[in-house]
């Protein structure tokens, strides 16, 4: 569980870096990676949402800030 929940969150941050590339110089890293592939961008941008909604659920199933107060 942990390391899916690692490389869920790799995964987003990779996403996450690429999307402020884009924001602040206009260049398309992700397109850039993918060899300029749209279908192959479009794969890497549905790998990140699957890994946004497993992030969501552990958050919501297991509680990690339970704890703290």
């Amino acid at each position: 569980m942990r390391l899916s929940a690692t490389i869920c969150l790799l995964n987003l941050v990779f996403l996450g870096v690429c999307g402020g590339v884009y924001a602040f110089s206009g260049f398309n890293l992700l397109y850039f990676l993918c060899f300029e592939n749209v279908t192959a961008m479009r794969a890497v941008l549905g790998i990140c949402f699957v890994s946004a909604l497993f992030s969501l659920y552990a958050l919501i199933a297991f509680k990690p800030f339970k704890g703290l107060k």
